[in-house]
């Protein structure tokens, strides 16, 4: 199956491509770079435009003939959406609307879309599950979930099948240290942790230790980035297949604090990491924990790389042979 991967030259994008690949399906990437690597993705068809784009869709729908999408594409910073919403929703809702119309028009009626657990909000169960009521903190986490509800009623009007995959954290790089995380600015917990061991940065700022928690540190279930490329690819072979859609939480069931994933660096790097406490972020919620239970059932994932540790110790393989990322 040729599978179009919006946003495929980004971090979990890359993953997606070569999990793909690896299964026998022909990849096509769409992806306008501000955030994506050429270089994450040499050797896939690459067509470098904005989403919104109907006459790149076009172009590329006449060249590579994709049947199903895969749809990464956005801005997802919680603390960027807080002090600039308008931008979220232009680039994450209303540019996703356009390309869905434009789907529809080239008659791609299968896609696979990269949501997220901000959709939550805050929680009141310690394992989220997808009837757990959505109410998000954050314009990020409420123009995925507008996209979300959208394409629900995409599928009423007009036939347009989806799967939302709802991730919770994001972590890890690929095996051999091909590929990994690298962003900029980087917000996530795990690559600034190991710029400490790096010696990129002289501490690692913990953005709050005052939540009601039992180290006072935000606690996330972190998911190894292959894991969820697989099921992204588990996703679209479902609808292929005239599965049913709906929403899926990623996640290994397994919480762990801020200062939790800050000691298994410590172990894996051998480095004594200092860390000092900072603000909250606004947005941000204590925990975020997923049940993992319906995807399980359904397509019969679960994590491959569950233990926090592991997941710490790709990363590192990554970053301490390519301090300086892409970039190097």
């Amino acid at each position: 199956m040729v599978v179009m991967v919006t946003g495929g030259a980004g971090y979990i994008g890359s993953h997606i491509v070569r999990g793909l690949r690896a299964r026998g399906h022909a990849p096509v990437l769409l992806d306008d770079l501000r955030h994506g690597h050429a270089e994450a993705v040499r050797g896939f068809p690459l067509v470098q435009a904005d989403i919104a784009d109907d006459g790149a869709w076009e172009r590329a729908h006449r060249e590579h003939r994709f049947e199903a999408v895969i749809h990464m594409a956005a801005d997802c910073q919680v603390g960027e959406s807080m002090q600039h919403p308008g931008k979220y929703y232009r680039n994450n809702l209303a540019a996703s609307l356009a390309m869905a119309e434009t789907l529809l028009r080239l008659g791609v009626r299968r896609l696979v879309f990269s949501s997220t657990a901000a959709v939550y909000g805050d929680p009141h169960q310690d394992a989220i599950d997808e009837d757990h009521p959505c109410a998000p903190t954050n314009p990020y986490g409420e123009t995925k979930l507008a996209f979300e509800r959208a394409l629900a009623w995409f599928r009423m009007a007009h036939g347009l099948e989806s799967i939302s995959l709802r991730y919770f954290n994001a972590a890890g790089a690929h095996p051999g240290g091909e590929i990994g995380e690298d962003h900029d600015p980087e917000t996530h917990l795990i690559p600034n942790v190991l710029a400490v061991a790096l010696g990129r940065n002289e501490r690692v700022t913990i953005h709050g230790d005052d939540f009601p928690t039992p180290d006072g540190t935000c606690i996330r279930d972190y998911v190894h980035v292959d894991d969820l490329a697989e099921a992204h690819v588990l996703a679209i072979e479902a609808l292929a297949a005239g599965e049913a859609g709906g929403a899926f939480n990623l996640g290994s069931e397994r919480g762990h604090s801020v200062r939790e994933v800050i000691e298994a660096a410590r172990q894996v790097t051998g480095h004594p990491i200092p860390a000092a406490a900072g603000p909250r972020r606004p947005g941000d919620p204590p925990r975020l924990v997923a049940s993992r239970r319906r995807i399980q059932d359904r397509f019969a994932w679960r994590p491959r790389t569950p233990d926090v540790r592991a997941i710490v110790a790709s990363a590192w393989e990554w970053h301490r042979h390519r301090p300086r990322g892409f970039r190097a």
